[in-house]
């Protein structure tokens, strides 16, 4: 990629904006036979925990009219493995690798953070807050501005890397969490996750996820998300990162010029495993054809 695709994220140095989120690209290393890593701006892995987890019943997945839900319930081979295992083929890339942690309880996000700092080719985290509090009676970490902080906060001394935080969508006001995330000392926030959702079948009049409510994310969510990027954005200093059915070049720089610094595509790749470098592609060429000189342009450009 050349310059005019470059940002800098919070620290990080990439090479374009299109990041492959969290949950829709494996550990990323799966994906090496199918797409070239070297043209992803960065990688967010699968969601890290202190020990490994096998995840929810299945059936996982179901296809909707415009996107996807899905109850993985976050299965993942655990912070150490990762480490062990996975990062060790990682580091042959040049692309930005960043590590999505998650816990049900504060010290389980500081464990899987002590166990990350001690490796090498990890660019930042990512913590996934849209878990329950299972300490505060199963309040989820992303619902409450207080809980919130107090993670971030309770974290942040143990991080020496970058600190994006993911906020979920399922809130009544998304400014007052990404404040909250930011004053906590998060370096950046990224949202939005999934929207809690439900698909049945008529005929068994059984939920057609094995664990009954699912993750609703792709095509169908995009204009909710763009919404609420834009409206972090007007409340935050720090960078923003935008997420929700993003499947073009186009796609992604419309949550650029909504806010965002830089993106992250989940959905699209169970589709086109390929489609972060397509979409990094297809955003060179929209900067080329708008004469940008720099696709940094574009943020926070919105005329509302």
């Amino acid at each position: 990629m050349t310059s005019r695709l470059a940002v800098d994220l919070c620290g990080i140095c990439l090479q374009n904006p299109v990041l492959a989120a969290s949950g829709t690209f494996g550990y990323g290393i799966e994906f090496e036979k199918v797409a070239d890593l070297n043209a992803i701006g960065g990688i967010v892995v699968k969601g890290l925990s202190r020990e490994p987890m096998d995840g929810n019943p299945p059936p996982r997945l179901w296809e909707t009219a415009a996107g996807m839900i899905n109850s993985v319930g976050l299965q993942n081979i655990g912070a150490r493995a990762f480490v062990s295992e996975k990062l060790p083929e990682l580091r042959r890339f040049r692309t930005a690798i960043l590590a999505n942690v998650f816990g049900y309880a504060p010290e389980d996000y500081c464990e899987v953070i002590r166990i990350l700092e001690d490796a090498d080719g990890i660019a930042g985290y990512e913590l996934n807050v849209s878990c329950p509090n299972t300490k505060h009676g199963g309040i989820f970490f992303s619902n409450d501005p207080a809980l919130l902080r107090e993670l971030v906060a309770f974290v942040r001394p143990l991080a020496k890397r970058p600190l994006m935080v993911k906020l979920s969508p399922n809130v009544t006001s998304i400014a007052v969490l990404a404040k909250a995330a930011e004053e906590a000392g998060a370096d950046a926030i990224s949202l939005v996750n999934t929207f809690v959702s439900l698909a049945i079948d008529p005929h068994t009049r059984q939920p057609r996820i094995g664990a009954g409510f699912g993750g609703l994310s792709g095509p169908a969510i995009k204009p909710i998300a763009l919404r609420m990027v834009y409206e972090a954005s007007q409340v935050v200093k720090i960078p923003v990162i935008g997420i929700g059915g993003i499947r073009s070049g186009e796609d992604a720089a419309e949550f650029m010029i909504a806010g965002a610094t830089a993106v992250e595509v989940g959905t699209v790749n169970f589709w086109d495993p390929s489609a972060p470098c397509r979409i990094a592609r297809e955003l060179g060429e929209f900067a080329k054809k708008e004469k940008l000189q720099n696709i940094r342009e574009l943020t926070g450009t919105l005329k509302l």
